[in-house]
């Protein structure tokens, strides 16, 4: 609930700041960024038994369709908790905790825009797919040691989110918060994460275009055929 409110805030806060702007721009007509962040995953309900959140990061593409609305967004997500182990592992004679585990996640999310002059918000939703490590030990007594490895497990997800940018000189300056899903329960736990994430933007239509020459697509990323 407090996750919601403070969406909601935020939201409204930048609404109401980008209509005091007033105009319209075409700053993603047609373009494609790459978008970096740094961050947090919140662990919701009863994931928090289990996982207890650390710095995480994401990677990826926000590519503009030919109505500057509507974006297309695959990223992947690397988020980093850490880990309780609550029930017994019959492969493992011990349980553990205060150790570190990951979720590597693809999401494959589109999504709607809304452009005023510099500032942008914009709303998105997808499918998701990924591989999430458990950490396990082995201890080997009569060696006096401990030997750490990772069970990996692949797992399908849904994300949703929402967030806003702002264009400087050469970049964008954006805050993302999202609620991520897995199917795939962890120490049969449901895993739900509200995802806080904060970074750049930058503009590499030009490596697009470059490359669909290179590969022979006909059209233009960036539109230089059809620029308004």
């Amino acid at each position: 609930m407090k996750q919601i409110l403070f969406t909601f805030i935020l939201l409204s806060f930048l609404k109401t700041s980008a209509l005091a702007q007033g105009g319209v721009d075409t700053i993603h007509y047609r373009k494609v960024y790459y978008w970096g962040t740094t961050g947090m995953g919140f662990p919701i309900g009863k994931t928090k038994e289990v996982l207890s959140p650390k710095f995480s990061g994401s990677i990826g593409l926000d590519i503009s369709l030919k109505n500057p609305m509507f974006f297309v967004s695959p990223t992947l997500y690397t988020l980093s908790f850490k880990y309780k182990q609550r029930l017994v592992d019959p492969n493992f004679q011990y349980r553990i905790e205060d150790v570190n585990t990951n979720f590597y996640t693809v999401s494959f999310s589109g999504g709607i825009r809304k452009q005023m002059r510099r500032l942008n918000i914009y709303g998105f939703a997808g499918p998701g797919v990924g591989l999430t490590s458990e950490p396990r030990a082995n201890v080997m007594a009569d060696q006096k040691l401990i030997k750490m490895e990772n069970k990996n497990h692949l797992n399908f997800s849904s994300k949703i989110g929402t967030g806003a940018d702002y264009k400087f000189n050469g970049f964008f300056l954006g805050i993302e918060l999202g609620y991520l899903h897995n199917f795939r329960k962890i120490e049969d736990t449901p895993v739900n994460i509200f995802t806080v994430m904060v970074g750049l933007k930058s503009d590499i239509t030009q490596i697009g275009d470059k490359v669909i020459d290179v590969i022979g697509i006909d059209g233009s990323i960036s539109g230089k055929k059809d620029k308004k």
